[in-house]
């Protein structure tokens, strides 16, 4: 029997499955407040994505608070704290050989939207991207 591999540059498709299966988790976990850090239960964080190693056997998670209510810094820091249990957590629901090492880093795609979205309104490129009609 042989082995399939993913020669794609981009991930696999169990990566992304198992990605998505994280972020769920983790997202209901910290939604109904189950871990046991007051300080954690206190913050609203939205998990924007998971990735995974290759492996599967570390998954990186990109967190951001809610609303600004606590710095992003201290987000991670909280998570990280409670690495274990959360681990633990995502491990139950999961059917993997390995429960994924948690890595938590701030997910700056809304940043990136921010800057976009500044850079569309900027006179000259929307003079660039004017249509021709609009020129007539």
């Amino acid at each position: 029997m042989s082995k399939r591999t993913h020669t794609g540059t981009g991930p696999s498709q169990r990566q992304l499955r198992v990605g998505e299966l994280i972020r769920r988790t983790l997202s209901d976990v910290l939604n109904r407040a189950e871990i046991h850090d007051p300080e954690l239960n206190a913050m609203s964080i939205t998990v924007g994505e998971v990735s995974c190693s290759p492996d599967l056997k570390v998954a990186t998670v990109y967190v951001m608070p809610l609303m600004g209510s606590v710095p992003v810094e201290a987000a991670i820091a909280a998570l990280a704290r409670n690495k274990a249990e959360l681990r633990h957590r995502v491990a139950q629901e999961m059917t993997l050989k390995y429960a994924p090492d948690l890595r938590f880093r701030p997910d700056e795609t809304f940043d990136r939207l921010d800057e976009t979205r500044r850079l569309f309104s900027d006179p000259t490129v929307q003079r660039d991207i004017g249509t021709p009609d609009e020129e007539a």
